[in-house]
């Protein structure tokens, strides 16, 4: 999706779908970085770090043992 064919918010229909499904991609991008991240030997710490959050948190959110079906 680019900018130019973005719903305005006049649409507003339109513009909340396109919010949704750019929050899907994020959500895919951001679990597909961290799984690549951990398999190249990243802590916790460091991916934190890199999405400013702490250690806890981003394990707590993003542990691929710990996700729900329902995040996707």
């Amino acid at each position: 999706m680019d900018l130019a064919s973005t719903p305005p918010p006049d649409r507003p229909a339109d513009a909340l779908a396109a919010v949704v499904a750019l929050r899907r991609l994020a959500v895919s991008l951001e679990r597909s970085a961290v799984d690549e991240a951990l398999a190249q030997g990243w802590t916790w710490a460091q991916i934190g770090a890199a999405l400013n959050l702490t250690a806890q948190a981003a394990h707590k959110r993003l542990s691929p043992g710990r996700r729900r079906p329902s995040d996707d």
